[in-house]
Order: structure tokens, then sequence, then C-alpha cells
């Protein structure tokens, strides 16, 4: 069974800064790829960021230029360092990690961690 953890949101000035986690315990022998979503209040959930196994990385043209995602394959876990921070911003942001464990191939959703970006 793998677990995904994400935590690191807060509550945050327009322009700052935060960096989130998404930790994946459990039977995971390897992570392929993360993706990072949001989903802003009343909206969908969408697509911000996304690393595969090499370190390839992608960005939704709304972050382009400041947020960065990253990985630490050792922790099993991957980051995404958010600076200038703007209201629209705000939403639970949710990390979705495809690997292989114990019992072969996995997708594995997080429960989300909450930003907030106040003007």
């Amino acid at each position: 069974q793998v677990e995904v953890v994400e935590s690191g949101g807060g509550l945050v000035q327009a322009g700052g800064s935060l960096r989130l986690s998404c930790a994946a315990s459990g039977s995971v022998f390897s992570i392929d790829g993360v993706d990072w979503y949001r989903q802003p209040p009343g909206q969908q959930r969408e697509l911000v960021a996304q690393i595969t196994s090499d370190g390839s990385t992608d960005y939704a043209d709304f972050v382009e230029g400041r947020f960065t995602i990253s990985r630490d394959n050792a922790k099993n876990t991957v980051y995404l360092q958010m600076n200038s921070l703007k209201p629209e911003d705000t939403g639970v942001y949710y990390c979705n990690v495809l690997g292989r464990g114990e019992l072969g191939r996995f997708g594995s959703w997080g429960q989300g961690t909450q930003v907030t970006v106040s003007s």
C-alpha cells in the first residue's frame, strides 16, 4: 500500500512564497512521475506542474517562471516551490504520484494541502 501526503500549505500575502512537499511512503520501489494539481474555490481541478522520472519538468502557463518542481529520489519526495504568489493561486493543492510498488504500478493521490494567498 502506498500513502501520499502533501504538506507545506498555509496563508501567505501576495508576493510571498511557499514550498509544498509531496511524500510517498509504504511499498514504494520507484517513482516515475509526479503531477501537482490545484483546485481553486468553486472551480475544477487543474494541472500545475509535472516532473518525470528523468527530471524533465513542465508547467502550466499561469505558473511558468514563478513555480519550480523538483524531486528528491532518496526521500521519495517531490517539492513545489511557489514564488511571487498571487491571490488567484489560492486553492487546495494535490499531488498525484505514479510509480512502482510491491503490488505493481500505482497511481496515488494525497489528501491535499490548502494554500491561501491574501491580497
